[in-house]
C-alpha cells in the first residue's frame, strides 16, 4: 500500500528550521539574564539581540552576500556568540577558524573555505600577517579588540573595529527567510594525515541538534540535568564544533552565560566562583588542569556540573573530580556529528548507588540520545550483539550528522559508506545498552594477532595514586608487530617517589582480576614531564608514536 502524504493548505506557513528561530522566545522568561565576558562586559538578552541585529547591518555594509563565508578568529566571547547567530541568520556561512593550526594549515582552510571577511582578535593578527600574501578570496578584515585598543600596529588593512562598527549600525534589522537546508557553519578537522577536512552543517541540522541537547540534558532524570536557572560557561574552544552546540541551547533557554576568553586558569576559577557557574563542558585535559590547580581545595565546587567529551574520561580523573564535589559525566560525538551522539546518563536505579559504584557508568561512552540510531558492526558490516564483549566499528545515523566533507566527494562517500556514518571508533555495547568506545581504529594496539585497547590501559593506570596523566600507544616490536607503551606524568608530590617498574607492576593486579590479559601489560612505562596535546587539548598520540617509533 502506498504511503499517504499530507495535504498542504495553500495559505499554511511552511515553517523552516532556521537558527533565528532559536531566538524567538528569549524575551519570554528570563530576558534580564546576563551574558558575561571575563571581567569586562555584561549585557542582557535585550542587548544581545540588539547587537545581533546590528551585526547583520555591519555584514551588509561590508558587502557580504548570501552564501559568502565569514570567518571568525576569537577567544570564547560574547562576540563569538553574536557571530554564531548573526552570520548564518544573514544567509552567510560562519567559518569558525581553529587558531591553533600551523600557518600552512591556517591559510589552506581560509582559502578552501573561500573566506570573504575575517573577524579577528588582536591577539591573532600575527597569524594572519604571516599568511596575508597567500589570501585568495579575503577582501576585508575586521578587528576584535578588548578594551581601548582599536588601532593596533599591523601590516593588515582593517575595515574597522567591531564595537565601533556595531555602534554605527543603528536601527532594526530583519534577517531573511530561506531554505532550512542552507549551509550555516563550516569548520575544519585535522586528522593524522593529509590536509584538514571541512565539516559543514545546515540550519536544520543545528536546530535539530539544539533540540536533541535539550531533550537529553533537560528531560531525563539523571546525574546531570540543566534548566534555565543554570549558569553556563564553556571550557571548549568556540571554534571546535560550535562549542559542542551548547551556546545555541543555553541561548534558546535564556540562561546566564559566562565566556572566559583566553583560557587562563586563574581567570577561569575566578569566573567559576564569582559568577556561580553551574554547568561547563571540556576535554579531560582541561578538567585535569583545574583539579590539579593549587587553589582547588579552597573552592566550593559542589554545584558545578561538567560534561567531558573529546576523549575518554579516565576513572582516576572522574574519581578525583567527584572528590572535589564536581558532578562529572562523559558524552561522545565527533566533529562530523555536530557532535552529540551518546551521553553517560545514569538510569534511575543507578542514582541510588554510591559514587564509587556510579563511576564506571559515568565514564561510559553512554546511551544513544533521542534521534540517534547506533550499530556496532564487523568488517563485513554485520551488526554485532549487545553483549558487552563483541567489539567492532561504531556507526550512526541521526538527522543532524554532516552530509559530507566540504568540496571532497570522495572522502564524503567513504564517511557515509553503506548509508551509515563511520566513526573510525571501535567499541561494544553492554547488556544495559551503554556504548563503550575501546579505541580509535588507528590507536588500537595490534600485538601478535590480538587487539589491545589503549583506552582501557589508560583507564587502569589513571587509577594509580601517583599518576596525573597517561597516554598509551603501540610501539614497533620485531616479534609481535606492536607492544603497548604507557607514557605517564606523575602527580604533584610523587616526583622521585615512584619508579617506572612499579607503575608497570600496577597492571598485574588487573590481570589477576581478569580485567586484562597478561599480554596486554605494557612492556614499557615512560615517566615524562608532560604529554603533547593537539590543537583542541586531546592527547597527541601521533606525536608520541613519532617520538617513540624506534
Amino acid at each position: 500500500m502506498p504511503v499517504k502524504s499530507i495535504e498542504r493548505t495553500p495559505s499554511a506557513h511552511r515553517f523552516p528550521l532556521l537558527i533565528k528561530h532559536l531566538l524567538q522566545n528569549v524575551f519570554s522568561y528570563t530576558p534580564d539574564n546576563e551574558i558575561v565576558y571575563r571581567d569586562q562586559v555584561r549585557i542582557n538578552y535585550y542587548t544581545l539581540v540588539e547587537r545581533i541585529q546590528s551585526l547583520g547591518r555591519v555584514l551588509e555594509s561590508l558587502g557580504v552576500k548570501q552564501g559568502d563565508t565569514v570567518a571568525v578568529m576569537d577567544w570564547d566571547s560574547h562576540r563569538y556568540l553574536e557571530c554564531y547567530f548573526a552570520v548564518p541568520m544573514y544567509g552567510a556561512v560562519l567559518h569558525t577558524v581553529n587558531v591553533r593550526l600551523s600557518p600552512e594549515q591556517l591559510i589552506y582552510t581560509i582559502n578552501h573555505a573561500e573566506d570573504k571577511v575575517i573577524l579577528v582578535h588582536s591577539d591573532f593578527l600575527p597569524l594572519l600577517e604571516a599568511v596575508k600574501d597567500k589570501f585568495e578570496t579575503v577582501e576585508k578584515i575586521v578587528l576584535l579588540a578588548d578594551g581601548a585598543e582599536t588601532r593596533p600596529d599591523t601590516a593588515l588593512s582593517l575595515e574597522g573595529e567591531y564595537e565601533g562598527l556595531l555602534a554605527s549600525a543603528t536601527g532594526d534589522y530583519q534577517f531573511p527567510e530561506f531554505e532550512e537546508e542552507t549551509m550555516a557553519t563550516l569548520f575544519y578537522t585535522t586528522g593524522t594525515t593529509g590536509l584538514p577536512k571541512g565539516v559543514y552543517f545546515s540550519h536544520r541540522q543545528l536546530v535539530l541538534h539544539t533540540y536533541a541537547l535539550v531533550n537529553t540534558l533537560c528531560s531525563f532524570r539523571s546525574a546531570v540535568n540543566v534548566d534555565t536557572g543554570d549558569i553556563y560557561m564553556p571550557l571548549t574552544p568556540m571554534f571546535h564544533v560550535h562549542a559542542w552546540g551548547m551556546p545555541y541551547m543555553f541561548t534558546m533557554l535564556g540562561s546566564k552565560q559566562v565566556y572566559p576568553g583566553r583560557y587562563d586558569p586563574e581567570m577561569i576559577l575566578k569566573l567559576l566562583v564569582g559568577e556561580r557557574v553551574t554547568f561547563s563542558h571540556c576535554v579531560p585535559t582541561i578538567l585535569h588542569m583545574l583539579v590539579n590547580s593549587q587553589v582547588i581545595n579552597e573552592l566550593d565546587l559542589t554545584n558545578w556540573k561538567v560534561v567531558i567529551g573529546g576523549a575518554a574520561l579516565p576513572r582516576g580523573l572522574c574519581r578525583s573530580a567527584l572528590g572535589h564535589g564536581i558532578n562529572v559525566i562523559s558524552a561522545y560525538g565527533l566533529s562530523e556529528t555536530c557532535p552529540l551522539l551518546t551521553g553517560a546518563l545514569l538510569k534511575p536505579h543507578m542514582l541510588e548507588w554510591n559514587l564509587e559504584d556510579q563511576i564506571p557508568y559515568r565514564c561510559r561512552t553512554g546511551l544513544p540520545v533521542p534521534g540517534v540510531s547506533m550499530r556496532v558492526v564487523d568488517s563485513l558490516g554485520n551488526s554485532l550483539p549487545h553483549d558487552g564483549q563483541s567489539t567492532g566499528e561504531v556507526v550512526f545515523r541521526a538527522p543532524w550528522l554532516t552530509q559530507g566533507y566540504f568540496k571532497d566527494p570522495e572522502k564524503s562517500e567513504e564517511l557515509w559508506r553503506d548509508g551509515w556514518l563511520h566513526t573510525g571508533d571501535v567499541g561494544f555495547v553492554d547488556e544495559q545498552g551503554y556504548l563503550q568506545i575501546t579505541d580509535r581504529m588507528k590507536d588500537v594496539i595490534k600485538t601478535g594477532g590480538e587487539w589491545i585497547s589503549s583506552l582501557l590501559l589508560e583507564d587502569i593506570i589513571s587509577q594509580h595514586e601517583a599518576v596525573s596523566e597517561a597516554a598509551v600507544i603501540g610501539v614497533p616490536d620485531e616479534k609481535w608487530g606492536e607492544r603497548p607503551m604507557a607514557c605517564v606524568v606523575l602527580a604533584q608530590g610523587y616526583e622521585d617517589q615512584v619508579s617506572e617498574e612499579e607503575l608497570r607492576n600496577f597492571f598485574h593486579k588487573f590481570v589477576e582480576d581478569g580485567a586484562i590479559a597478561k599480554y596486554a601489560v605494557p612492556d614499557y612505562v615512560r615517566i615524562m614531564d608532560s604529554i603533547p596535546k593537539t590543537s583542541v587539548g586531546k592527547m597527541n598520540k601521533k606525536e608520541l608514536r613519532k617520538t617513540f617509533s624506534e
